[in-house]
């Protein structure tokens, strides 16, 4: 995917800031806010390193699990509209709403990996 890297195990999502011309990396499913900026890709990799480890090592001194804990739900709003579209869909497919979501969701993560 697109500006993500996997460093360690853990995903960050990596955006140039314009305003202090640096790259900023920030750390995806953790209980923290984790990030660290560069000025130069070679060293992306390693200040990411440098800051999930002392996040990691904070979490363990405090006795603190890192990593969210995803529940499987969520609340999302759509137009109208298309709210009508996909229930009348999913119906006429006789799957369930929940079901045809999961699939339009999976479908287009397998397209954009």
């Amino acid at each position: 995917m697109m500006n993500l890297i996997e460093i360690n195990g853990v995903k960050a999502f990596i955006q140039y800031d314009p305003d202090i011309d640096m790259l900023r990396g920030e750390f995806i499913g953790l209980n923290g806010s984790v990030d660290f900026y560069v000025d130069n890709i070679k060293t992306l990799k390693k200040e990411g390193e440098i800051s999930l480890k002392v996040f990691m090592d904070m979490c363990k001194e405090d006795g603190v699990e890192p990593y969210k804990k995803f529940s499987g739900e969520f609340n999302i709003q759509i137009d109208p509209k298309l709210h009508e579209k996909i229930v009348a869909i999913s119906k006429s497919q006789m799957i369930n709403l929940n079901d045809f979501v999961n699939e339009a969701i999976e479908n287009k993560l397998m397209n954009t990996s």
